[in-house]
């Protein structure tokens, strides 16, 4: 088996163009691990997982030049990763593997009882798994009393009544023992500012809390790297 080239027709490998400078990337990454590695050359090494044939580095390049950064790549769906010239379903395999493997990972090391007592936090929590998302997400974080998750809940699409309605947010609460629980959801917009929108939900949730006996203790609004929270800012 030849995984860098083809054979011809006497059966000798033939390496493709880049081939010499993918095994140097490779070998420095093994050695290393990413100390010295420019973003476009991650970008680079993670799409050589999907392109067997083909030198990655001008469509990393032109990638970490559209989405800004390492993480906005990282971040990207894969009908925006698709957008890039020579970047199709089947060579983003690296991009797309990273995406799962890093949600799936944050989910799994998530401590059995994570303490949620401030709304940085919640920040840094939710950061991990929603920050980077293309649409918006609806979290409730459902705590005890000495603020640690007990188990949370999540919802994908426009935030309005429809999708989130005191009765579905206080239902688990009820069913889970929660004493407390935390709303949260993503801009993607990368502006943690609340909208009026999500000052009348909150309000709305805040009243349902009173008559149920379970605090609704913040509502945190998260982007990849900001955040703004309700209570702190005085709206809840």
């Amino acid at each position: 088996m030849i995984p860098e080239g083809i054979k011809n027709n006497l059966g000798k490998a033939i390496a493709h163009k880049g081939a010499g400078h993918r095994k140097r990337l490779r070998d420095r990454f093994l050695q290393s691990g990413l100390d010295g590695f420019l973003d476009y050359e991650i970008v680079e090494l993670l799409l050589t997982l999907g392109t067997p044939r083909r030198d990655c580095k001008q469509m990393a390049k032109e990638a970490i030049k559209e989405f800004k950064s390492l993480r906005g790549v990282l971040g990207a769906t894969i009908q925006e990763l698709q957008k890039i010239k020579g970047i199709g379903l089947s060579n983003a395999f690296g991009l797309i593997l990273f995406q799962a493997v890093s949600e799936r990972y944050t989910k799994e090391n998530i401590p059995e009882k994570l303490s949620l007592s401030s709304a940085e936090s919640v920040a840094n929590y939710l950061q991990k798994s929603i920050g980077l998302k293309k649409k918006e997400h609806f979290v409730i974080l459902y705590l005890d009393s000495r603020n640690r998750l007990i188990v949370e809940d999540v919802s994908t699409g426009t935030i309005n009544a429809s999708l989130v309605h005191p009765r579905e947010v206080f239902k688990k609460a009820i069913l889970t023992n929660a004493v407390q629980c935390i709303v949260a959801h993503n801009h993607p917009s990368g502006d943690p500012e609340p909208s009026p929108q999500d000052i009348a939900l909150t309000r709305q949730l805040v009243d349902a809390s009173k008559i149920i006996g379970i605090d609704l203790i913040d509502h945190v609004i998260v982007t990849n790297d900001k955040f703004s929270s309700l209570r702190e800012l005085k709206l809840l």
